[in-house]
């Protein structure tokens, strides 16, 4: 098996992906990388990441940066036996992928935007108002999905629910209309229930 390093920080980006690394059983190391002294902006770290951010896993010593990137790998590579990731040549796969894209980078910009006003102290204005109603129309999608079904991809639970779940718990946290949404708050606390997501990570 390969030999995985995960570099993080607590309560940081990084937890999701050691919580699906506990979730598939995966053994691994963990560094973990100081954020609150600039230790992700060292030149050995830079040279790992040139983002300067936590996550960073590498595998026999390659690098990989990005979450939604490390979701997707361990995925494929892992999560196919466990029985939590869709196989390859499936509609299944296909809609893992878009998914957990979808949380990351359709969702996520709105969430950077409400992130943004919350930093600025100005979550009520015209921005904050603008971000939050995308975010109750992308949250509205998602509803629907999961009133349908009670997993993103049907009736089991896959590291499809981690990943999305992850991003729209982060969402709750600053301020998106989670609680409106009923089917998603439901499915929210199944999968915030999950062992896998207790680690103090």
């Amino acid at each position: 098996m390969s030999r995985i390093v995960l570099y993080w920080h607590p309560m940081s980006s990084a937890t999701p992906i050691a919580c699906a690394l506990a979730e598939l059983g995966v053994p691994h190391e963990r560094v973990k990388v100081d954020i609150t002294t600039g230790e992700q902006r060292r030149p050995a770290y830079l040279a790992l990441n040139p983002n300067g951010k936590v996550p960073t896993m590498t595998v026999d010593g390659a690098p990989m940066f990005e979450a939604l990137a490390m979701h997707l790998w361990l995925g494929d590579t892992h999560g196919v036996e466990k029985g939590l990731w869709p196989a390859a040549g499936t509609p299944e796969r296909l809609q893992a992928m878009s998914w957990c894209t979808w949380s990351y980078v359709t969702y996520g910009a709105q969430l950077v935007r409400l992130q943004a006003a919350r930093d600025l102290g100005t979550p009520d204005d015209a921005h904050g108002h603008a971000a939050h109603k995308g975010l109750d129309e992308l949250l509205a999608l998602l509803d629907a999905r999961l009133a349908a079904q009670p997993w993103m991809l049907g009736s089991g639970y896959s590291l499809v629910d981690l990943c999305v779940g992850s991003v729209i718990g982060y969402s709750a946290y600053i301020g998106a209309p989670v609680a409106a949404h009923p089917h998603v708050l439901a499915w929210l606390h199944k999968v915030q229930a999950r062992p896998a997501m207790q680690i103090e990570a």
